[in-house]
């Protein structure tokens, strides 16, 4: 029995979650019958090398799906053997942070408990992305959702998506990968559009400021779509712009609104705002890309430009259920605060 769990270490789902997913996987393949006997917690603990309250808190989610029972002196025994689950996700997000946590949650949210899913990061390294999509091979999913941001390489994303996922289990999320097209499953963020609707919806704000700068590191997983999206906005609206790779050595100038992609360039650039006389808000402006409820109350409130998160997860969730290829943009949305 013990070898129907499988406990991945390099996964983000916590331990309890994936021995869940693993009774789950092996009741809906026939490996575990009603009646069986389940390892005991030591069993687990010793094979593992995890903590009992991992194991227990997976046996206790267990009950109380009525999934399985304990019998006082004997252990734990499976109680129902019905279950049938609509898909087995491999999830592989570029980086953790507290948007992807909101995708995250509600990509899972959504779902429920009729799938399982084994959550991956790859930090935005193109590499590590190809290594754990191969490694995945072995497992049989039947769905692959992912998100395509790198740092540097994918100059080959489309051959090697091609050769190591079937289409009709893929799932794109938030950047689309033209070249695949309708083949596959996708929900995704238009980025050049996005910024360039949502710098025109705050150009009643801008026209005070006589210059915009924008905040793209050269380094970055950011994609191009949203320097060409500014450029555009700028070039229509006669903004005079410029695009920094770099905010360390930059000088507060008067009459210049910034935009930042990062929180810990956004971090910077507060600082180096309060160290002058420059104030927020009237002699230069900021807008952050993504909301936290930080930046709600920071400096009386961050003006925000960003995607639906939960939106996002969701929807890609509902592709994966209903096993759709359906291609849908994401909401994109405006805050006005006081820092514009």
């Amino acid at each position: 029995m013990l070898h129907l769990i499988d406990i991945i270490e390099d996964s983000k789902v916590p331990k309890y979650k994936q021995i869940i997913n693993s009774l789950f996987a092996a009741i809906e393949n026939g490996d575990i019958k009603k009646n069986d006997k389940l390892p005991s917690v030591n069993e687990l603990l010793i094979e593992f090398d995890i903590s009992r309250d991992t194991i227990v808190r997976a046996y206790d989610y267990l009950k109380k799906m009525e999934l399985i029972e304990s019998v006082p002196g004997k252990g734990y025994y499976i109680k129902k053997d019905d279950l049938v689950l609509k898909a087995k996700v491999f999830l592989l997000f570029n980086k953790l942070s507290a948007h992807k946590k909101i995708i995250y949650d509600a990509f899972a949210r959504e779902l429920g408990d009729s799938a399982t899913i084994d959550f991956f990061i790859y930090d935005n390294n193109y590499r590590q992305f190809k290594n754990l999509i191969e490694a995945s091979k072995s497992r049989e999913y039947t769905h692959y959702a992912i998100i395509c941001h790198f740092e540097e390489g994918g100059e080959d994303l489309i051959n090697f998506i091609k050769t190591h996922i079937p289409s009709e289990k893929l799932v794109i999320l938030d950047k689309r990968v033209e070249q695949l097209g309708d083949s596959v499953g996708c929900i995704y963020q238009d980025f050049e559009k996005n910024i360039y609707e949502a710098l025109a919806e705050l150009n009643p704000q801008l026209k005070k400021y006589k210059q915009i700068k924008l905040l793209l590191r050269k380094r970055t997983y950011h994609p191009i779509e949203i320097k060409n999206g500014f450029i555009k906005f700028c070039g229509q609206y006669a903004y005079d712009f410029k695009i920094m790779e770099e905010i360390e050595n930059e000088i507060i100038e008067k009459d210049t609104a910034y935009i930042n992609l990062m929180e810990n360039d956004l971090v910077i650039l507060i600082k180096k705002i309060k160290e002058t006389n420059i104030e927020l808000g009237k002699d230069v402006g900021i807008i952050s890309y993504n909301d936290t409820p930080l930046k709600e109350i920071l400096l009386d409130g961050i003006t925000v430009i960003s995607t639906n998160f939960e939106q996002l997860g969701k929807e890609a969730a509902k592709l994966v259920i209903n096993k759709q290829k359906r291609q849908k943009e994401n909401p994109f949305y405006v805050i006005l605060r006081k820092s514009l």
